[in-house]
C-alpha cells in the first residue's frame, strides 16, 4: 500500500514542482528589464533606453540585460558609461552584484563597475577598491546611447560632481 501511494504521490509532486516553476517565472515573463528593476528596489535608470532582451531567473537572481551594440553616453559630462551589448550580474533587493559589462571612464581608463547598492535614497557604485554615491534621483529617468540626457533640446537636468568615486573604507 505504501508503494502504490507512493507512485501516485511522485508524478503530483513533479506535477507541483513544475507548475510552481511555471508560474513563478511567467510572472516575469510580460515585464521589461526595467520593471525587475523597480522589484528589487532600483530605478530603471540604471539601465540606458534601448534594452532588446533579457534573461532572469528568479531563484538565483542571475540576470542579462541585451543591447544591440555597445551603448556610451556622458552624464552631465562628469564621467562616461559604457554598456556592452550583454551586461550580466545578479539582482537580490537593493543590490546589484558580480557585474559585468558596465564601465565607468575613470582618470584614463574604462573600470568595470563591479557592484550597486541601493542605501535609503542613494545609491553606491563599486569599481572595487573604489566607489561613489549618487542621489536615486540621478537614475529616475534612462539615458539615451550616445546623448545621455542631453538628447535634442540640450537641457542638463542636474549637476553632478566631476570625479564621483572616492576611495571606499
Amino acid at each position: 500500500m505504501g508503494s502504490a501511494t507512493t507512485k501516485r504521490l511522485i508524478p503530483l509532486a513533479a506535477t507541483l514542482i513544475c507548475l510552481s516553476t511555471l508560474a513563478s517565472s511567467s510572472l516575469f515573463d510580460n515585464r521589461t528589464a526595467y520593471e525587475i528593476l523597480e522589484d528589487y528596489s532600483f530605478p530603471v535608470g540604471l539601465l540606458p533606453k534601448g534594452v532588446k532582451g533579457y534573461d532572469f531567473n528568479i531563484t538565483t537572481g542571475k540576470f542579462s540585460a541585451y543591447f544591440n551594440d555597445t551603448c556610451n553616453f556622458s552624464l552631465e559630462s562628469s564621467y562616461q558609461l559604457k554598456y556592452q551589448p550583454t551586461i550580466k550580474g545578479y539582482i537580490s533587493n537593493s543590490k546589484l552584484s558580480t557585474l559585468e559589462g558596465v564601465y565607468v571612464w575613470f582618470i584614463f581608463i574604462w573600470v568595470e563597475i563591479v557592484e550597486i547598492l541601493r542605501s535609503g535614497d542613494d545609491l553606491v557604485f563599486s569599481i572595487g577598491a573604489l566607489s561613489s554615491v549618487f542621489p536615486i534621483d540621478y537614475f529616475v529617468e534612462s539615458p539615451q546611447c550616445g546623448c545621455g540626457f542631453q538628447c535634442g533640446d540640450g537641457q542638463v537636468r542636474k549637476q553632478m560632481r566631476s570625479n564621483p568615486f572616492i576611495f571606499s573604507s
